[in-house]
């Protein structure tokens, strides 16, 4: 499978994030912005997780070896998963902090800096989100949608962070004036609150994957396929066995056939498989389709 596209615009999404969090980083200690360097630190995670993606990309390139002899698509669900696990954990860490802050009486911002600060940084995510999206789209990479979701989580921070901060400039200086030190903080608790079920939803459905839990949809259409193609060639019955695991989908089906069952030369039963794969639309290189007919039920 070529992934050499893949792994070009992971690299240059790589190189973004290390100036994008960089910026974030320092912009965050410089204008005494908790929320500005959360985004920094969470761009910093994002590095780490498309760093793994890429290598995950290069070994699945290689399909297989003599020790993963069925390739090394389950690596893709584990990389989602780890990835879901550390960026909700960021975001439980960043509501802490903020819930600290709320209860010890907030602390002073130089907004309008941050203002500036934090509008370049929604500006490059969003961006970023937007350019990887395109390629993801193109591709079928749940890897690229990975890093899309980074880009596009942090460029809502930011943007919430924007916000946040024009209302601290309109609020400076009136009978409001006592919220603004707790405002950074509050932003800061929202953004983790909203940001949090984004990621715990993707390492939970990367983990059903890892788990090998049968898809519905993939199950439902096989069991369709394979009742009508049974009752249609008179066999006694059938067992269907399905997983997916990152862009790979595996079938196994067994067809049970009396003893007395006529199958035909190699070439025919070559041919029924054939229909059964058609009929799943399962002829692509991401599909692992197994087939074979027994007259004994042990092996069904």
């Amino acid at each position: 499978m070529d992934t050499a596209r893949e792994q070009r615009i992971l690299k240059f999404s790589i190189g973004v994030t290390v100036a994008v969090s960089a910026v974030g980083f320092i912009g965050g200690l410089l204008v005494g912005s908790q929320a500005i360097l959360f985004d920094g630190i969470y761009s910093l995670v994002d590095v780490a997780l498309t760093l793994v993606s890429l290598s995950v990309l290069r070994l699945v390139a290689r399909e297989h070896s003599p020790r993963f002899q069925y390739g090394y698509w389950h690596l893709e669900p584990m990389v989602e998963a780890l990835g879901g696990v550390i960026l909700s954990l960021a975001c439980v860490y960043a509501l802490a902090n903020a819930v600290i802050g709320l209860t010890t009486g907030g602390h002073e911002v130089k907004f309008g800096p941050a203002l500036w600060w934090a509008a370049l940084l929604s500006a490059s995510n969003l961006g970023m989100a937007a350019f990887v999206a395109q390629r993801a789209r193109r591709l079928q990479s749940a890897l690229l949608w990975l890093d899309v979701r980074g880009w596009l989580l942090g460029g809502l921070m930011s943007l919430a962070v924007v916000l946040a901060f024009v209302l601290a400039l309109v609020l400076h200086g009136g009978q409001w004036h006592h919220w603004v030190p707790y405002l950074d903080s509050i932003v800061l608790a929202l953004i983790s609150l909203a940001v949090l079920p984004v990621p715990a939803r993707s390492a939970w459905k990367a983990m059903r994957e890892v788990l090998q839990v049968a898809p519905d949809d993939l199950d439902e259409r096989v069991q369709q396929v394979m009742q009508e193609f049974v009752a249609e060639h008179g066999y006694a019955g059938f067992t269907s066995h399905v997983a997916k695991m990152g862009r790979m989908r595996f079938i196994e089906i067994h067809i049970l056939t009396s003893p007395s069952t006529p199958l035909g030369t190699v070439g025919e039963v070559d041919a029924m498989r054939d229909e059964i794969a058609v009929r799943l639309d399962a002829r692509s290189s991401t599909f692992w389709l197994t087939i074979d007919f027994t007259a004994d039920p042990a092996w069904t």
